[in-house]
């Protein structure tokens, strides 16, 4: 079980009493909204003023701000976690016909994103605890056209890199990872997305650290890529683009994409990374919640564990995750109830349809279908009040012991 130290938990809001006829949804940000609304109006009005709506200033200070946070040499602003993933991927030098090992069990994007860059997508299992890719399968999935291996760090944790890394090496392997998630994870001190050429974050709403639509970055400290992935994101374009009405006229030298970060979502995002570090600890204190709520479920419910690694770590929670007995039975009993859960992930790749030209069949990668067939998320973001935690940790109670109330 996740193993969150702290003193007795408390609401820092103030306690509230819980009311059974008001929804729980999977997610909201509208109290941080309440609460920032001040400096994101501050940045807003200054794009407004500036009269630069995508990939200006707003957008330069991000990626400043984001590398600061990270350590990354290179931060570069896209449109959104998907785009970061395949202009990686083209910017690390992934060419048409290579091989990229990603994991069964993961967001769809984390291997269209290879097929968008041209690549094979090959699939290896994952660790049933950890939810990431098994170092194990990994390597046996490994042929003379295999390029690179891209980990994927879910909900809560990275995967392990120390195998993952040694592994890379073994068959001269570039390590890119999508790290779309992790937004405050470290491996003994390295932030995550920088242990090998390059990796990602993603903006979405829900992530840790969420835009108001899409929005994401690209992380390396390699310098090549960063200009590579730099001049993709605006059609090619070559010299000064950020923050450059100009740079619409620059010579194009690749074939490029319109990946350009909109201002309004970096003014967001600055004011939004002010207190990130403060959101980090608050899910945290959920997570611990849920966690003491939960934990004398056994047989039925399984709570998020945190995996020993060789290196010093840290959680951070982005999702609240859990095994359950009757999966989408306790979904619907929850819904009746006006809770929000959600499903990640109910097939996994290599059974969905968009990869069927690539032959699989079920059982192959049996520990990521058994994840898709018991893992549900529960409400869980810094808005959420531990009233609500409670309630909905009574409603599954309520399940499981039979009682219908």
């Amino acid at each position: 079980m996740s193993d969150i130290a702290g003193a007795q938990i408390t609401d820092p809001a103030g306690t509230r009493e819980a009311d059974t006829a008001r929804p729980i949804p999977f997610f909201s940000q509208a109290a941080t909204f309440e609460e920032l609304w001040p400096s994101i109006a501050r940045n807003v009005g200054a794009v407004m003023d500036r009269g630069k709506y995508s990939h200006g200033r707003q957008v330069g200070e991000l990626e400043k701000a984001i590398a600061s946070y990270t350590g990354a040499r290179h931060a570069i602003a896209v449109n959104n976690g998907t785009d970061a993933l395949v202009l990686l991927l083209r910017a690390a030098g992934i060419r048409p016909g290579q091989e990229v090992i990603v994991p069964a069990f993961t967001f769809v994007a984390s291997a269209t994103s290879v097929a968008l860059a041209r690549a094979r997508p090959v699939f290896a299992d994952i660790d049933p605890e950890s939810y990431s890719l098994d170092p194990v399968s990994m390597a046996a999935a490994v042929t003379p056209r295999t390029a690179a291996v891209m980990p994927v760090h879910l909900f809560w944790q990275m995967a392990d890199m120390t195998a993952i890394m040694d592994v890379a090496r073994r068959h001269d392997l570039m390590v890119l990872e999508d790290s779309a998630e992790a937004i405050g994870m470290r491996w003994d001190g390295v932030h995550a997305g920088l242990l090998g050429k390059g990796g990602v974050l993603s903006f979405f709403p829900s992530k840790t650290l969420g835009a108001v639509g899409d929005a994401g970055m690209i992380l390396t400290d390699d310098t090549e890529v960063a200009e590579h992935a730099a001049i993709l994101r605006h059609h090619g374009r070559m010299g000064k683009t950020i923050d450059h009405i100009a740079g619409i006229s620059n010579l194009s030298g690749a074939s490029g994409t319109n990946s350009k970060m909109d201002d309004i979502q970096a003014a967001v995002l600055l004011a939004k990374l002010a207190r990130l570090d403060d959101d980090i600890a608050r899910r945290a204190v959920l997570a611990r919640a849920y966690d003491e709520r939960l934990r004398d479920m056994p047989g039925v419910l399984r709570t998020p564990v945190v995996k020993a690694r060789d290196a010093e770590t840290n959680p951070v929670f982005y999702v609240y995750l859990i095994e359950v007995e009757s999966r989408d039975a306790l979904a619907a009993h929850l819904a009746e109830r006006g809770v929000g859960t959600e499903t990640y992930y109910p097939t996994p790749l290599h059974l969905q349809p968009c990869f069927a030209d690539l032959g699989h069949r079920r059982g192959d990668f049996p520990n990521a279908e058994a994840a898709c067939a018991r893992t549900i998320a529960l409400p869980f973001y810094p808005d959420l009040a531990l009233a609500d935690v409670d309630r909905v940790c009574d409603i599954i109670r309520e399940f499981y012991s039979g009682r219908r109330a």
